[in-house]
């Protein structure tokens, strides 16, 4: 693929840039098919929201209006003058229905102060989101004309309203962030400004592009929005590695004293196939969110593997032909000061930092080995205590946000679940006489179990033969309490009641059920999804390097890395140690689908580093070096790229751990967290030290697995000639015995 890019250079540019174009277009006029409530969630709350599709009714969306007085109460001619204000201003935008007084549903608080109006906004859950501004504003209204009172709104609209609008500042903080970031590290990392550019370009483009395909496909795969946070995070990261990977040993080669077209030849043969074994790696890892079965985490998985197809795609093809365009003019740009600091051997040497940190390690593998793996047995420790829950609004929001504080304000004044759970009856006949007194029955037994309270909705469809059974759990919402009740409705009230009347369906939905359905769901995916990856990554590794050692080594090194994120993850953001610094509170739990989505994302990502540093290895070895020698050659040779891609990585995931949401804080610094040990503590200690103590052991492969094809590039290069003038950019090699002396030859 390289050489026939290099020989068609032209035609591998423009059929690039053709082919992003065509796909943004073309995605554009497409458009993005989302997906919907039914089957965002399993369980349950996806059969109910079938029903309810099926016979065309729509779930409103509820809001409601707390009126507050410290000093008047609710029968005050003041108070329900504000009342009468609310209900006349929300009817007149048009944009409300079933607007309800407090005076007659009862809703006033216990000490007569607040009072609730509860209305819902016209629309399905898009035209909602469009629809509650004016209501927003009409009840922002009122409260100007009365600052005695507080008159606030809250509901399922205006919360997903402000969700949506800071979902996108946020994402569009994160790419003018994010870029500029990965910009700014490679230009100290090349100290040239061209070579610079080309992998964020390359990213750039792969992401654009790839975002076209998935909005292309959604019809018959549907995305979400946090399919392209997902997308943009994983793209940039992968996209720019894999450049940054094979710009590198390009440019070595040509220090070397190849010329431009072996130089590009040995490039696309050594790193061009760690980048294609990597990409491979991460698109099986992303698959395994297949098996959840959830619709949000196919459409992640789906948007990753698009974006890591087409940047890996791009840098075997596009790349290729620039460098040969290019030759030499890459290192164009120079800045002087970083170029200065560019110490000619550091390729061939990994520099003074790793050197000082390698040193030791090939000197006493086994203490190494022990004092690495306790530190991150120690890091993971706290996984032990993890608590994994769908967060609430209310903690997903930061501290002192307006939704969080008025939530906080109408719990205060009316105590329990703030969403009910709804009962979604699809019966034969909803108005027989059997139907009717089990839905009654139904009423009485819940506000007589002590788990629920009043007041109980019944809402029936008679054309649809469908009703709607709203009861109040106790509790928040989303503790044990709550969860108790929600068991208990399901599995004694509801089976003793409106289930003995033959051919009725009853699943129960809401919010608490939804959160209950979603971690049931993905802790019993889990070790399915563990077990996929962990298996495929092993014959990965195993078909690769044609190697027992180096495939088990990779995963429980992976692994290893994996548990030690979870540990920090839970150490920060459930019991709060050090949160203060990323801008947040412990939350007493981690997002259910974060740990999951850590995992595939890790195990994947980091077999970029395992890859590359692998391979340099094994090329090494394969050119005489004895194991020892190949380990310090293959470790320093490639310390630099593993220091600049960990940092782009790094700085990249870091981004996202400060944006609003719970959720995307969580799963950067989780990602940041977990690629800095990687790149430290499992690269430049654990990966050399097991690879020392195992000695020639790292290449045992069974005579039973011998047929296993040899993925090697199989090709020999003629010896470099005397370095000529080079790319600026490019350190010039040692002296030979300088470097048989570093790699310990």
């Amino acid at each position: 693929m390289g050489a026939w890019s290099a020989r068609h250079r032209k035609t591998a540019v423009f059929g690039w840039l053709v082919f992003v174009v065509l796909a943004a277009f073309l995605g554009g006029l497409h458009g993005s098919t989302e997906v919907k409530p039914s089957e965002a969630m399993p369980g349950q709350v996806s059969r109910a929201a079938r029903i309810l599709d099926d016979a065309g009714l729509k779930t409103p969306s509820s809001e409601t209006v707390l009126v507050q007085s410290a000093t008047l109460a609710a029968d005050a001619p003041a108070f329900r003058a504000a009342v009468d204000q609310v209900i006349a201003g929300v009817n007149a935008t048009g944009k409300a229905t079933d607007v309800r007084s407090p005076y007659d549903t009862r809703a006033v608080s216990a000490d007569g102060h607040s009072a609730l109006v509860l209305l819902n906004v016209k629309g399905d859950d898009k035209e909602a989101l469009e629809n509650v501004p004016a209501v927003l504003d009409a009840v922002a209204a009122v409260q100007q004309r009365h600052p005695e009172l507080t008159v606030v709104e809250l509901g399922d609209a205006s919360s997903g309203k402000w969700i949506e609008d800071q979902f996108s500042d946020d994402f569009t903080r994160a790419e003018w962030t994010a870029v500029p970031l990965a910009l700014g590290i490679l230009l100290v990392a090349f100290g040239a400004l061209v070579a610079a550019v080309l992998p964020v370009v390359l990213a750039v483009t792969a992401f654009v592009a790839a975002g076209g395909l998935v909005a292309l496909s959604s019809g018959f795969l549907h995305t979400s929005n946090s399919a392209s946070s997902v997308m943009l995070l994983v793209g940039l990261a992968v996209g720019v590695d894999y450049c940054l990977f094979y710009l590198r040993r390009e440019r070595e080669e040509r220090a070397a004293g190849h010329d431009a077209d072996t130089a590009l030849r040995i490039a696309a043969a050594t790193s061009g196939r760690a980048v294609l074994v990597s990409g491979v790696t991460v698109v099986v890892a992303m698959a395994g969110m297949f098996l959840t079965g959830i619709a949000e985490f196919q459409a992640m998985s789906y948007a990753t593997i698009v974006v890591v197809i087409t940047a890996v795609l791009g840098s075997l093809t596009v790349l290729p032909a620039l460098l040969s365009m290019l030759g030499d003019k890459v290192g164009k740009g120079r800045v002087p000061f970083l170029a200065r600091r560019r110490r000619p051997d550091a390729a061939a040497t990994g520099g003074r930092v790793w050197n000082a940190v390698l040193t030791p390690v090939l000197r006493r593998p086994l203490a190494a080995t022990v004092l690495a793996g306790a530190l991150l047995v120690g890091l993971a420790a706290p996984l032990v205590t993890m608590h994994t829950a769908n967060l609430t609004f209310r903690q997903q929001l930061p501290e002192g946000n307006r939704l969080v504080a008025v939530s906080q304000k109408i719990e205060a004044a009316f105590p329990g679940s703030p969403a009910p759970a709804s009962v979604v009856i699809k019966a034969v006949d909803i108005d027989s006489p059997a139907m009717t007194a089990a839905i009654a029955d139904l009423k009485a037994r819940a506000l007589a179990s002590g788990r629920m309270h009043g007041p109980v909705d019944v809402t029936v469809h008679p054309d649809k033969n469908v009703a709607t059974v709203d009861i109040p759990l106790n509790g928040t919402g989303n503790d044990s309490v709550s969860n108790d009740a929600l068991r208990t409705l399901r599995t004694e009230l509801v089976p003793a009641t409106v289930l003995k009347v033959p051919g009725t369906e009853a699943p129960v939905t809401g919010r608490t059920a939804g959160s209950y359905d979603f971690n049931q769901k993905m802790t019993g995916s889990m070790p399915l999804v563990f077990g996929f990856v962990v298996a495929f990554a092993f014959v990965l590794m195993l078909t690769s390097f044609r190697s027992l050692a180096v495939a088990a080594t990779a995963v429980v090194l992976n692994l290893l890395s994996v548990g030690a994120a979870y540990g920090v993850l839970t150490l920060v953001f459930q019991h709060g140690v050090g949160a203060s610094l990323l801008g947040t509170a412990g939350v007493g739990a981690v997002e259910s689908w974060v740990p999951l989505f850590l995992f595939v994302i890790l195990f994947g990502l980091s077999m970029d580093y395992h890859v590359f540093v692998v391979s340099r290895i094994k090329e090494g070895r394969d050119r005489g070096l004895p194991t020892r020698a190949a380990i310090a050659h293959g470790i320093r040779s490639t310390a630099g790229v593993v220091t600049s891609a960990a940092v782009i990585m790094v700085a990249v995931f870091a981004v996202f751990g400060t944006l609003s949401m719970q959720a995307m804080k969580q799963m950067g610094v989780g990602l940041a967290v977990a690629v800095l040990i990687d790149a430290t503590v499992i690269r430049a200690v654990l990966l050399p030290s097991v690879m020392t103590l195992l000695g020639e052991r790292n290449w045992y492969l069974p005579s039973w697995l011998r047929w296993l094809p040899d993925l090697s590039h199989g090709e020999s290069f003629p010896p470099a000639a005397a370095p000529g003038p080079v790319a600026a950019l490019a350190p010039a090699p040692a002296p030979d015995g300088a470097r048989h002396r570093r790699i310990g030859v």
